[in-house]
């Protein structure tokens, strides 16, 4: 599938500590995006952060036990796509009592096209 034209670009900060049933939070959402059949998403380990339910800054520094570094998953697709991901999204924050932020931005996709070869 081919996407190209006007999109939509979710983005979803949580932090690594958090999980859902069992498993880290992002890896649970990519999966259930996989699933869904959302275009694709990508997960981003920050080295330094804090949010609105962190009293410290977290970071990657060594010498440090317990990180709880912040990750951003960003994923594009259609704007219909991107609703039903929210949802989808939003349920598991609730299930998971994650601490979290996500925004939504308009793009422009140039190009999406899945690797044939695969």
């Amino acid at each position: 599938m081919e996407i190209k034209g006007s999109g939509k670009l979710l983005r979803v900060f949580i932090g690594e500590d958090d999980r859902c049933k069992g498993m880290p939070l992002f890896e649970a959402i990519v999966r259930k995006l996989r699933e869904e059949g959302l275009a694709g998403a990508t997960v981003i380990k920050g080295i330094q952060g804090y949010g609105a339910s962190s009293r410290v800054i977290h970071s990657s520094r060594l010498l440090r036990l317990s990180e709880d570094l912040p990750i951003l998953i960003e994923v594009v697709d259609t704007d219909e796509k991107i609703q039903k991901a929210i949802e989808i999204i939003e349920e598991m924050l609730q299930e998971a009592n994650s601490g979290s932020l996500m925004t939504l931005e308009k793009v422009e996709i140039i190009r999406y096209k899945p690797d044939e070869k695969k």
